[in-house]
C-alpha cells in the first residue's frame, strides 16, 4: 500500500488501530467515492470490526493513502 509521509508519521501515530486490510478493501470496493476540490479522492466503507464507517483520502492517483479516519457524519444512502 502506497502512503504519504503525513499518513505514516501523523495519522498512524494518532490512529494506531487502523489496519491496512481495511483501507485496501475500501479502496477496492467503496460504498461511495468523491473527488475533492484539490483533486484528492475520498472513499468510504464500513468496517464491521469497529462498527463504523471509515473515510480514506488518497492523492489524485487514487491509490496513495493520505488520511483515514472514522467518519461519524457518513450516512449510507439506499438507492
Amino acid at each position: 500500500m502506497k502512503t504519504t509521509r503525513y499518513f505514516r508519521e501523523q495519522v498512524l501515530v494518532k490512529r494506531s488501530y487502523l489496519k491496512e486490510e481495511w483501507i485496501e478493501k475500501i479502496l477496492r470496493n467503496p460504498l461511495k467515492k468523491e473527488i475533492q476540490s484539490e483533486e484528492r479522492i475520498r472513499f468510504w466503507g464500513y468496517v464491521s470490526e469497529i462498527g463504523k464507517y471509515l473515510r480514506v483520502v488518497t492523492l489524485e492517483d487514487g491509490e496513495t493513502v493520505h488520511n483515514a479516519f472514522p467518519d461519524r457524519n457518513f450516512k449510507e444512502y439506499k438507492q
